[in-house]
């Protein structure tokens, strides 16, 4: 029985030294990695044209696509019936969409003109723009002026 009772405690201290030097054996991998330095104190390792978060600006392919689907909004809105009705509208190949208030018809010159106001809600977030549509002799309507309101 004696022989069996010493195995016993052989295993036990066997186990406690491997345990041991794994964790020296990770402690030691750990200290490598921040042995390396890892340039949290000097800003000088900081690369500056990384940005996160960022967003890009609206191209102006985007503006004219949304402007041409406010245009075809205006320009086929009865007048006479909106009497203060907003007329919303969307756009699927920008993702934008908005509600267009305040058109506003008057002839100048000959010229059928609407004035409008109209949000957009895109990507690049909620504005408010003013616009004017006109028709041409031919009965196309084309946009005379559309842009953020300031």
């Amino acid at each position: 029985m004696q022989d069996i009772a010493k195995s016993i405690k052989d295993t036990k201290v066997f186990s406690r030294l491997t345990g041991l030097a794994a964790l020296c054996l990770a402690a030691g991998a750990l200290s490598g990695c921040m042995g390396a330095g890892l340039g949290l104190a000097s800003s000088s390792d900081v690369d500056r044209t990384v940005a996160t978060g960022s967003v890009p600006q609206p191209s102006n392919e985007e503006d004219n696509v949304d402007a041409i689907t406010v245009r075809n909004a205006v320009s086929s809105a009865d007048v006479t019936k909106m009497t203060g009705n907003p007329i919303p509208w969307a756009n699927s190949s920008s993702g934008s969409a908005g509600v267009i208030s305040n058109i506003a018809e008057e002839e100048v010159n000959g010229t059928i003109c609407r004035s409008f106001t109209t949000t957009r809600h895109s990507y690049q977030g909620i504005a408010n723009f003013n616009g004017q549509t006109c028709m041409l002799g031919t009965g196309e309507w084309y946009l005379t002026s559309f842009g953020p309101r300031s």
